[in-house]
């Protein structure tokens, strides 16, 4: 089993930046990756970032497919949304610039094996709000 603990949101207002943080813990060495997620409220959930741990991918993080019609499209998500992890299998974190209101949701963190996300964490709050 791998334990995954968000941290790091809060109320911030429009414009401002988090930093949000997962630690995982138990089987980390089971995981092939691990992305953030998000869900505002009345809406679906969100794949935000994924960053792999595989040897073939290691360190390489991936956005949403519908941002590769554009580059712009996908410069502008990297640019608000970033990905990385300082300890492989250990700590992931999503920094957020530019934060605006559609921003508002509980974050997630999740674990995967292969393709499929098999753990999750409990999410933490981010509200942008004036």
């Amino acid at each position: 089993q791998v334990q995954l603990i968000e941290s790091g949101g809060g109320l911030v207002q429009p414009g401002g930046s988090l930093r949000l943080s997962c630690a995982a813990s138990g089987r980390t060495s089971s995981l092939d990756g691990m992305a953030w997620f998000r869900r505002a409220p009345g809406k679906e959930r969100e794949f935000v970032g994924d960053i792999d741990w595989s040897e073939v991918l290691s360190g390489i993080t991936t956005y949403p497919d519908h941002l590769d019609d554009s580059d712009s499209d996908t410069d502008s998500w990297k640019g608000r949304f970033t990905v990385s992890s300082e300890n492989p299998r250990n700590t992931i974190y999503l920094q957020v610039n530019d934060l605006k209101y559609d921003d508002t949701a509980v974050y997630y963190c999740a674990g995967r094996i292969g393709t499929r996300y098999n753990y999750w964490g409990q999410g933490t709050q981010v509200t942008v709000s004036s």
